[in-house]
């Protein structure tokens, strides 16, 4: 079977990218701010993202529209059950890409890197990453479980 080639974008449209890069990021410190506080308020997911308020609140009542948040005009922001979803996942997925450019010895812009990276894995890829990272922090014990 041959493999066809694409541009990043042709990818994107191949396989039906529902989430943007930028939706994701929103609803990946929504998710991180909520696991401080219930009350997530648009100065502070702007700030968070280092974004202008009203670029967030436009991108917020996207995600409302898509059903990720719930959001009342000057009233804080709550994940839905399916935004909590995606979040969690989100979340996860920074978390292994930042512990494996971490592990590898990445020092400069380690942060923009992970960013850069996450939205460009599937799940296959970061499952393998995340084994990747067990085995060269704790061989022992990666090679311990694995039988």
């Amino acid at each position: 079977m041959k493999e066809e080639f694409y541009t990043l974008k042709g990818y994107k449209i191949k396989n039906e990218e529902v989430l943007s890069s930028s939706m994701e990021d929103y609803i990946e410190m929504i998710y991180r701010l909520s696991e401080k506080s219930d009350e997530v308020r648009v100065s502070e997911l702007s700030s968070a993202l280092n974004v202008q308020p009203p670029s967030t609140t436009k991108m917020i009542k996207r995600l409302a529209n898509e059903n990720y948040v719930i959001y009342e005009k000057y009233g804080c922001i709550k994940l839905t059950e399916k935004g909590r979803n995606i979040g969690s996942k989100l979340l996860e997925r920074h978390r292994i890409i930042f512990n494996f450019l971490e592990c590898i010895g990445v020092k400069e812009n380690i942060l923009e890197q992970t960013e850069i990276i996450e939205h460009a894995v599937n799940d296959e890829v970061l499952n393998r990453l995340n084994e990747l990272t067990k085995l060269l922090k704790s061989p022992e014990e990666f090679y311990n479980n694995s039988e």
